[in-house]
């Protein structure tokens, strides 16, 4: 399967982003997707992750400002962005994990997107 993320752009602070990452060639099956975001010199991180069933799991720092969704019959996986803050600022890419129940982990996935970025603006 092959992913494609997108919907990253430029917003002020306090804005929203949706960003979608669509699975192409397989469908995503049962697997959980998740999103990490990774800025220059630092290590890929943990945004959120969602199970097949909608079970979700977010980093601490976007809890209560993002929302990850998946739409299984479109193969898609939306991250709802909202209250953006400077600091959301660099690339994120979305994931298919090897396993069903998500994780942060990110050797448990194995499949990933190109990445978009995003910029939020003080």
């Amino acid at each position: 399967v092959q992913l494609q993320a997108s919907g990253g752009g430029l917003v002020q602070a306090g804005g929203s982003l949706r960003l979608s990452c669509a699975a192409s060639g397989r469908t995503f099956g049962d697997v959980a997707v998740g999103w990490f975001r990774q800025g220059p010199g630092k290590e890929r991180e943990f945004v959120a992750a969602i199970r097949w069933s909608g079970g979700t799991d977010y980093a601490d720092s976007v809890k209560g400002r993002f929302t990850i969704s998946r739409d299984n019959a479109k193969n898609t996986v939306h991250l709802q962005m909202n209250n953006l803050k400077p600091e959301d600022t660099t690339v994120y890419y979305c994931a298919a994990s090897k396993y069903i129940l998500p994780s942060r982990q990110i050797d448990a996935y194995d499949r990933w997107g190109q990445g978009t970025q995003v910029t939020v603006s003080s």
